[in-house]
Parts: structure tokens; sequence; C-alpha cells
């Protein structure tokens, strides 16, 4: 890294909503949810009357009567995806994909074709909104982590530059919670101790923010509060895990349920690994409750997998272990992933005997699903019930030749 602010994180604006807006003039400048039961997504317009993405339908339409709920279209957000990344490869071949709608791109080797990154990121949101026909904020910076502060701070539809000189002063007074890794229970832990800005936290010694929150958490945030991050913008990076989620609104379904819920996501992780050719060797379970704090819990497989039986025993354990908080807090989102991936080509472990014909079954019915559709075929347990909606995803790049 050379010092200068060359980094950009581009992030769409509402993405579901906006395509929605976009694709129907009458939505526009109305109060737009995308999803019914739960909210996938919401307009401005809407969140400015408190309504939020997973929360449930009926305390959404309550806080906001007037908001219109429209069904989800993922190809239409796919597309608008897909034409958004070719503006950005266009703009630089430097581009590191985070989600569908957003992405890191590094112009520090430009300036003599294209400009300054001000100028930079000042033509991609004109493109991005001539071509694609969607607004989309840009943070400008010196790091990966600064530039994605700035976009949220510049939200919506805007552009801001956090030049190296005023790094400290752009991120010391905003509020802990903007920084990575301060989810409700960390900041409550330092709130209850009168850390409220990150130039406060920045000013407690590491080893007394490790007494607070943990070796691991201390390290993390003491360094970007400092303004640490090193990272360079990636290109052709595979994903480090990989993970599904439903929302559950409020919570009042039976064990059986919740079971068939979990296999759903199950399903659909293993399905997307093998897709990919990929195996895991850790399961995470992830929990939100009523009261809005969350939980996650781990198993370390003996060895990588893709097998869906085996995935779904440890999160079944993982689930019956956090049965007491779930029925103490109720439950608004379950979700699960599959980390330590590698190439499946790479492992060349033999399957044990009683893991041979599930491992058979699960590729059969990858190929049934590959030719007829992800709803071709499915678990008896399943029939009549839906299996929660799948989000879509970028695609599981290449590593670097």
């Amino acid at each position: 890294m050379d010092g200068r602010a060359t980094i950009l994180h581009a992030d769409l604006d509402s993405f579901f909503a906006s395509v929605e807006q976009r694709d129907d003039p009458a939505l526009r400048g109305r109060p737009v949810i995308v999803g019914g039961g739960v909210v996938l997504a919401a307009s401005y317009e809407a969140k400015a009357f408190g309504v939020q993405g997973a929360m449930g339908g009926r305390e959404a339409m309550r806080r906001c009567p007037h908001a219109v709920v429209v069904p989800p279209r993922f190809s239409a957000y796919v597309q608008a995806s897909k034409d958004t990344f070719e503006v950005f490869r266009d703009t630089t071949p430097l581009v590191e994909g985070i989600s569908i709608d957003e992405a890191f791109l590094e112009v520090g080797g430009l300036a003599r074709t294209a400009g300054t990154p001000v100028a930079i990121a000042g033509t991609l949101r004109r493109r991005v909104a001539d071509e694609v026909g969607l607004p989309i904020t840009v943070g400008v910076a010196r790091t990966k982590f600064l530039a994605k502060v700035a976009s949220a701070v510049a939200k919506p539809d805007g552009l801001l530059e956090v030049p190296p000189d005023d790094e400290e002063a752009f991120l010391h007074p905003l509020p802990v919670e903007r920084l990575w890794g301060v989810g409700p229970v960390t900041s409550e832990k330092l709130r209850a101790r009168g850390i409220t800005t990150v130039g406060q936290l920045a000013a407690v010694e590491r080893a007394a923010l490790t007494s607070m929150l943990g070796p691991a958490s201390a390290r993390h945030l003491h360094a970007l509060s400092h303004l640490e991050d090193p990272r360079p913008v990636r290109t052709g990076r595979r994903r480090r895990s990989i993970g599904a989620q439903r929302a559950l609104g409020r919570w009042a379904g039976s064990e059986h349920d919740l079971d068939l819920a979990l296999v759903g996501l199950v399903d659909r992780v293993t399905r997307r690994m093998r897709e990919a050719g990929r195996v895991g060797r850790v399961v995470v379970l992830r929990l939100r409750f009523g009261d809005f704090t969350r939980a996650s819990r781990s198993r370390t497989l003996p060895h990588p997998t893709a097998d869906t039986s085996v995935v779904l025993a440890e999160l079944r354990h993982l689930m019956g272990a956090a049965r007491e908080l779930i029925e103490e807090r109720g439950l608004t989102l379950v979700g699960v992933s599959v980390s330590g991936l590698q190439d499946d080509a790479a492992v060349q472990l033999p399957l044990p005997f009683d893991r041979r014909a599930t491992h058979d079954l699960d590729r059969a019915l990858d190929e049934v699903r590959q030719r007829f559709g992800t709803d071709a075929i499915g678990r008896t347990a399943m029939v009549g019930r839906s299996a929660g909606i799948e989000m879509p995803t970028l695609d599981d790049e290449d590593p670097d030749p």
C-alpha cells in the first residue's frame, strides 16, 4: 500500500427495493418492502419509518402501514448485479466482490488514463445510474475498512473520500458500532463502560480491552480503531465459507418445524458446496433471538466434507445445545455455514464405508436438480413446506492462476 486513498467501496443502495423501483415507476418515491412474511429489503422511504431487513412482515406494516409490499424477483436482482459488476470490471481489473451488491475496487494505477480516485468514483456512479438504472454509493479511502465506513456514512446515493491526513478526524467521532465486529453484544459491553465512540475505544489500552472482550476481538478492534488494515484488494478470491440463513419473524413453531428449517438450510449449503467442488471442516450455527442478541456455535469435523448427513448431524447437535436459549429468548433468525473450505479434488481421503451410500445419494440428487431445477426433488419431510427463500449470491470464483 502506497499511502494514497485509492480503494473504492461501491455499494448499491437498498438493492432489491431499488430494482423494484427502477422497474416500476409507480413505486418511485414510495415506501417499498420486498417480501411478505419477512422483510427481505426495504426502500429508504420505508426505512425512514423504522422498517428493517429480516423484520417480521406484521411489524413492518405496523410501522409503515402505507408501504407497498412486492414479492422478490431474484432473476431481476441477479441480472442487475451482473450488469453492475460489468461496469466495475470495465473501470478496473482489480475488483473484489463482497456480495451481489457491493465490491472493493483498486484504482491506484489509473491516474494517467482515468484521473483521480474521486473522479473515477464519480464516473462509476454515473455509469451505474445510466447503464444499470440504480443508485450506488462509493467510499474512497486508503484502506478497505475506511472505504466501507465512508460508503456507509455517505448513503444513500453519495460519494465520500477520506483523505489520509483526515482519517483519524473522520473515524474517531463515529459510534463504536461502525467498527466491523461490533454487534449488539460487544456494543453493550463497551457502552456499559462508557465507550461510545471509536476515539474512546482507541484510547483504551489493549490489555484492558482484552479483559473486556477477549484476545481476538480486542486485537481486531484495537487495530481498526488505530487505522490499521493492511489488506489489499484481491481478485479471484474463493469463498472462505458457504452459508445460508432464514429469517423466522417471531418464531412460534414447534421443535419439529425448526428442525425442518435447519434441514432446508443444510441441504442448500451442502448442494452449493458440491456444485463449487468444495469441502469444509468447520460447521457453524448462528442464531438471532427475539431480544436482538445473537449467538454462534461451531464444531470442527475430523475430515473435510460436503456430505449433507454429516453436516446436518453436527448442526442438530449444536441446535440442541442452544435449546434453552431459544426457549428463553425466542428466535428470529437461524443461519448455518461451513468454513475451512478446500478444493474437493485436493482432498484424497477415502470415504468410510458407512458414508459412501449417502455421498453417492447426494451426487445423484445434485444431478437431478441440475437437469430439472432445484425444486424437482427433495426430502419427504419437506413436502408441502417451504425451505425458505434462497437469496442470490456471488459465484464462487476460481483462484488466480
